[in-house]
C-alpha cells in the first residue's frame, strides 16, 4: 500500500500525523509521506490518517 498527499489540498493541520507518525511528517506545513510503502503494520493507522484528513488531501494508492 502506498498513499499520496496532494500538497495542493493539504493545509498541514496535522491529524495524519498525530494518528501515524510512522508513515507522516508535517514538514513546512505540508504533511510528507515518510514510509514508501506503508509497512503492513501501519496500514490500519494510515487508513484512519487518510479518513481524518478535513481537506481529503490523502489518498490510497493500492498495489
Amino acid at each position: 500500500m502506498k498513499v499520496l498527499v496532494d500538497a495542493n489540498l493539504c493545509e498541514g493541520c496535522g491529524p495524519c500525523e498525530e494518528v501515524c507518525p510512522e508513515v507522516f511528517r508535517i514538514v513546512d506545513n505540508l504533511a510528507r509521506v515518510i514510509a514508501d510503502p506503508v509497512p503492513p503494520e501501519s496500514e490500519g493507522a494510515c487508513r484512519q490518517a487518510v479518513e481524518s484528513c478535513p481537506t481529503n488531501a490523502i489518498s490510497v494508492v493500492e498495489e
